[in-house]
């Protein structure tokens, strides 16, 4: 039986003056063994879901969860009647009595056994009745443009403030984990200098300038920061201070990139550097297909992951992470992030070439890949159908494709867009199909490429994806559930630059990742004898299910290594290299091996989250374009305040042409 609360004289919706008692639980801390006890709550009111003109229910929640509130209203109770007229979204206070749930009622989430019978209520603050939109509301939820300039309030859904806590859990989860294996964190600076690694940075003005003595320059120049890419550098020199042997940090990290899908501006990453990392693998590792050094760093990496996902994903992950060299997983997956959870692997179809082709292609350092999608089984169907489609549209991903029809042999090839017989003898002399094991219906995909590979895909990896993902979207096709870890080693340690660091570059050799990175042993006669296209480095990626989730490397420790990769691979100018002084010199000073990696903490905690996009676990994250709808920042600054820093706005280009 209902208690039945006294009449009260009515009450104005306006915030109470008087003290109000403290909180006696959380939303959603409440359980059976709690009924019968009086509680006061207190949170954000969710709309009311109204029975009878004397009986109401209303969600109550706060960050911990949400507990269902009882409303039960005699006639003439005009006192608990107003909390009916209070806005959806407002802060109130609540009193009552915990009761369990009918039985058909109770539901699994916390606090989902008990209900609160309310006989009392305070309007702490309350909400607009005009609010942008209702976080509450799923189901009518605006565009991600409105949410983002309100974010306070977009933060309220279940969902985000789920993903928030989760972060808070794993951010902890890592120390402890790191603590347990003897690191130490360790604070590195925010405001640093500008340094050629190769990615663009943000730049801080400062009111200081250098004099034209402490210059090139006749005037005195402003001087300015940099905001840290990583703390790569300020590491290294810990760990050549020998004051810390394991460093690690939650750092945050700042990139001024092109707006790229799903990227941020300023990002946090879990970054980990240790001394004395051997060079070399060791004997146990090479049976396993690790052939670089930096075996610790990968053991503690193994050991983290491990544990984060038993406690927060409640899945053991197996000893001993898979690994794949860069060139097999180009050559195998077209992607050096392979997602191995589904077949349709690459294959070498050089074989299927007459020997005239394969000569001229093996003169232009090229190969010619397969991807072939069967159509046989159940399982395969879906992709084949995919492929099918794929193959109807006005421009395929892939460079060339060529449908099997009747026969065993390869003999029609067409490209988007071309008459079939216009290509119908370009594999004349070809080695039949029995090769490829295809058979009557099944797509083969071909393709040429550079060999060795460049770059992060190929065309046949990005269609393998496309694939997949257009079966998965058709509900034709689930990825496991179970993860699937990988390392991916052995990248070339020196690149073209990309196209969007062209600039950066000049023209000339890039480093892969960064210019610290070791080459691996074998290959240290290449480095010193120009043959820069055959330097692998001691790099390493971890990779989850085709998404790259860390990445880290063996450093180069020894000074005159490092300074010939300065001057004569990179080809930094003098100034460039001046800016790695202080490096050079700590290598000088008796630096030990060393190496370390950067876990891309945003990116792991939306693989945990099974989110699509690394802003729904940030709180305040800003747009693909670095744009902050809330704080609406970047934004212009007067020119007055510019002078202080010694800037002048740039003329626009109407009033340069004037």
């Amino acid at each position: 039986m209902r208690c039945v609360p006294a009449p009260r004289p009515p009450r104005s919706l306006t915030l109470s003056p008087a003290p109000f008692p403290p909180r006696s639980h959380s939303c959603g801390a409440l359980s059976p063994a709690h009924v019968g006890e009086r509680v006061v709550l207190a949170g954000w009111l969710l709309p009311e879901r109204k029975l009878s003109a004397a009986l109401s229910f209303f969600p109550l929640k706060d960050s911990f969860g949400t507990t269902q509130l009882v409303v039960s209203r005699p006639p003439g109770d005009t006192a608990l009647a107003a909390l009916s007229d209070v806005p959806v979204e407002s802060a109130v206070l609540v009193q009552g009595e915990v009761h369990l749930r009918p039985q058909k009622q109770r539901r699994p989430e916390p606090a989902g056994d008990i209900e609160v019978l309310v006989d009392d209520f305070t309007l702490l603050n309350p909400a607009a009745r005009d609010l942008p939109f209702v976080p509450s509301d799923t189901h009518n939820l605006p565009n991600e443009d409105l949410r983002a300039q309100h974010r306070y309030l977009d933060l309220r859904r279940s969902a985000l403030t789920a993903n928030i806590h989760k972060r808070s859990r794993v951010a902890h989860l890592v120390r402890t984990v790191l603590h347990d294996h003897a690191f130490q964190e360790v604070e590195t600076p925010i405001l640093l200098k500008s340094t050629p690694e190769g990615a663009r940075e943000f730049l801080v003005p400062t009111r200081h300038t250098a004099s034209p003595s402490e210059s090139s320059s006749a005037v005195q120049q402003p001087l300015f920061y940099a905001l840290p890419q990583s703390p790569q550098q300020p590491k290294q020199l810990l760990i050549c201070s020998g004051a810390v042997d394991r460093y690690y940090q939650l750092a945050r990290c700042f990139r001024d990139e092109d707006g790229r899908r799903d990227r941020q501006p300023e990002f946090t990453q879990v970054d980990l550097e240790m001394a004395f990392v051997p060079w070399g693998p060791r004997p146990h590792e090479l049976a396993r297909g690790w052939r670089i050094g930096g075996g610790d760093v990968r053991d503690v990496v193994e050991a983290l992951v491990t544990r984060i996902w038993a406690d927060v994903e409640h899945v053991q992950l197996q000893d001993g992470f898979r690994v794949v060299r860069y060139a097999d997983a180009m050559a195998r997956y077209g992607s050096d992030k392979p997602d191995t959870r589904f077949g349709l692997e690459i294959i070498d179809a050089r074989a299927l070439l007459p020997p005239s082709a394969r000569a001229a292609l093996g003169a232009s350092r090229g190969t010619l890949d397969c991807l072939v999608v069967r159509s046989g089984s159940a399982s395969d169907a879906a992709f084949a159908r995919a492929a099918r489609e794929c193959a109807l549209e006005p421009s395929a991903n892939a460079d060339a494709l060529a449908w099997l029809r009747s026969s065993r042999t390869v003999r029609e090839l067409t490209t988007a867009g071309e008459d079939p017989d216009a290509r119908a003898n370009d594999l004349d002399g070809a080695d039949d199909g029995e090769g490829l094991d295809v058979s009557p219906g099944d797509v083969v995909y071909l393709a040429t490429r550079r060999d060795p590979p460049e770059g992060g895909s190929t065309a046949l990896g990005r269609q393998r994806l496309r694939l997949a993902d257009l079966a998965q979207s058709r509900g034709e096709y689930a990825p496991p559930a179970a993860p699937h870890f990988l390392w991916v080693t052995e990248f070339p340690l020196f690149t073209r630059a990309d196209e969007d660091k062209e600039a950066l570059a000049r023209g000339r050799w890039s480093s892969s990742h960064h210019p610290f990175t070791a080459p691996m042993w074998e290959d240290v006669r290449a480095l010193y004898e120009g043959r820069v296209d055959e330097v692998r480095g001691q790099h390493y990626d971890l990779v989850l299910d085709g998404v790259e989730i860390g990445g880290g490397s063996v450093r180069v420790h020894d000074a005159a290594m490092q300074e010939h990769i300065f001057k004569h691979v990179l080809q930094l100018d003098e100034r460039e290299r001046a800016s790695f002084d202080h490096l050079l010199h700590a290598l000088k000073c008796g630096a030990p091996p060393h190496g370390g990696i950067a876990l891309g903490f945003d990116r792991l905690m939306a693989v945990l989250c099974k989110t699509a996009s690394i802003r729904d676990v940030i709180a305040f994250p800003k747009s693909g374009a670095g744009a902050d709808a809330l704080f609406r920042s970047p934004a212009p600054v007067a020119a007055d305040v510019l002078a202080q820093y010694g800037i002048t706005p740039a003329p626009t280009p109407a009033a340069r042409r004037r």
